[in-house]
């Protein structure tokens, strides 16, 4: 593996992470909003949606945290391997990334089919 491949991992790393900071920032700012919304009457069914987009945003903020965490840590093994070996990474490194890449782009996915259900219910109950 050359090194412009390892920029272009870490690259890749630096990128999701930057991506997963900002929906963390989004969507503690669309609990707030869900606070606001909660705060105002509402029908049971409307309060039913608050309860599940609540449990929606906790979740999906822990899955953030965790694959940023996961990321970050195969950035370093990265780094580790290519200041060991002639800055070369290991099939089973590359492997982790591709792995990786899954896990960001169903999460990805994951959130903003999420932000798009509560732009909609908070558009309805506004």
């Amino acid at each position: 593996m050359v090194q412009s491949d390892i920029a272009q991992l870490t690259g890749e790393c630096t990128g999701w992470r930057e991506t997963l900071r900002n929906f963390r920032e989004e969507f503690n700012q669309c609990k707030s909003r869900l606070q606001q919304l909660a705060s105002r009457p509402l029908s049971k069914e409307d309060l039913h949606e608050v309860e599940h987009y609540h449990n929606q945003f906790h979740i999906q903020l822990i899955n953030i945290h965790d694959l940023k965490q996961a990321i970050k840590q195969h950035e370093r093994k990265v780094n580790v391997e290519t200041a060991f070996s002639d800055s070369q990474v290991t099939d089973e490194t590359l492997a982790d990334h591709e792995n990786l890449y899954d896990q960001y782009q169903q999460l990805e996915d994951t959130l903003q089919a999420l932000r798009q259900d509560f732009d909609v219910f908070s558009k309805r109950t506004n």
